[in-house]
Order: structure tokens, then C-alpha cells, then sequence
């Protein structure tokens, strides 16, 4: 495998890495009804796990109230269910046509257990990107060993170099992203 193949499959995995922790990041509440708590949420939807967005418009008319709309009025109970049953710890009400969803304020002590818990996420995806580091390392390193290569030390090494300005990048954004989140959760 040649080191620029080696260093793109790096930067796809580190970049996945962050993409991963962004979306992870829109279903984390912050005390604002926001669409990207409940749109990622599974629905079992005729026998098949389905996304809430595929079956219902999802609105926020105010900061304290998610509605969501069913297309299939049928699929009501299923979707209060998805909701009853996941971790984002609201409760639904439904008038038999529409969900809504009250987005009670958070507490000074919840607003710390969900900063933890970002934080918690964010250390999850640096553990993916140093992974990323050492495989591509160890990638560049069989490259160099291997002697129908034409990969010298200071290719290698400059590759090596390479890898550590890309995870140096993606930390970046994801502490970027982080301290974003911080903020936004701690807004009162």
C-alpha cells in the first residue's frame, strides 16, 4: 500500500471519527427543544426499525415544545412508544394526532451530568483518532520494513508527520465542537 493510500485512509477514518461525534452531539439535550433530539430515534415501524424522521414531520414551534406530525396517523402509538423507551428522558403527550414533547429547564446538577457526559463522548472519539494514528503508523512501518517497497526512513518519517498534523487537525475540531456544547448547555 503506498503512503499517500495510507494517509487518506487515515484522514476517512479520523474524519468519520468527528462526524460520528458531531451527530452524537445533536441528540444530547440541552434545556432547548432542538429537532436533533428525537430525529435520529428507531421506530418499529411495521416489523422494521425505521428513523422518526422517515414518519413524521418534526417542528419546533417554541424553545420549550418539539411537535411532531405523524404521516401515517396509524404510526402514533409506535412513535410514543420509541419515545417512552429511549434515553432522552422526556415525556410525550399526544392528542391522538400529534406528539408533543415539553422541554422542561435543566437543573444546575443536570447541566453537569450532561457536560460530563459530552465531555465523556469527546474523549471516546480522541480514542478513535489516536487508533487511526497507530494503524496508519503501523501501516507506514510495514511499508518501510518491506523490501519490494521503494519507502525509505524519510519517507516514513515524514509520513509519520503527516498523521500527527491530521489527528492534531481532527482534535481540534473536536474540541471545537465540545466547547460549543459546553456553552450551549450551559446557557441558562
Amino acid at each position: 500500500m503506498a503512503l499517500d493510500d495510507i494517509l487518506l485512509e487515515a484522514e476517512e477514518h479520523m474524519e468519520s471519527a468527528v462526524d460520528y461525534f458531531r451527530n452524537e452531539l445533536r441528540g444530547v439535550r440541552t434545556g432547548r427543544a432542538h429537532v436533533g433530539l428525537v430525529d435520529h430515534l428507531h421506530v418499529d415501524y411495521y416489523g422494521s426499525r425505521t428513523e422518526l424522521r422517515q414518519l413524521a414531520a418534526i417542528n419546533t414551534p417554541s424553545p420549550e415544545l418539539i411537535v411532531i406530525k405523524p404521516f401515517d396517523p396509524s404510526s402514533l402509538k409506535d412513535i410514543e412508544k420509541a419515545i417512552q423507551t429511549s434515553d432522552i428522558g422526556l415525556t410525550p403527550s399526544t392528542d391522538g394526532k400529534v406528539i408533543r414533547l415539553p422541554i422542561p429547564p435543566l437543573s444546575g446538577e443536570r447541566r453537569g451530568q450532561l457536560v460530563h457526559q459530552v465531555r465523556k463522548m469527546a474523549e471516546d472519539s480522541r480514542v478513535t483518532l489516536r487508533n487511526s494514528r497507530r494503524d496508519a503508523n503501523k501501516a507506514i512501518d510495514r511499508e518501510e520494513k518491506d523490501e519490494s517497497s521503494s519507502v525509505g526512513e524519510d519517507d516514513a518519517r515524514r509520513a509519520k508527520d503527516d498523521v500527527q498534523e491530521l489527528i492534531e487537525k481532527f482534535e481540534k475540531g473536536i474540541d471545537e465542537l465540545l466547547s460549543e456544547k459546553e456553552k450551549e448547555i450551559e446557557t441558562v
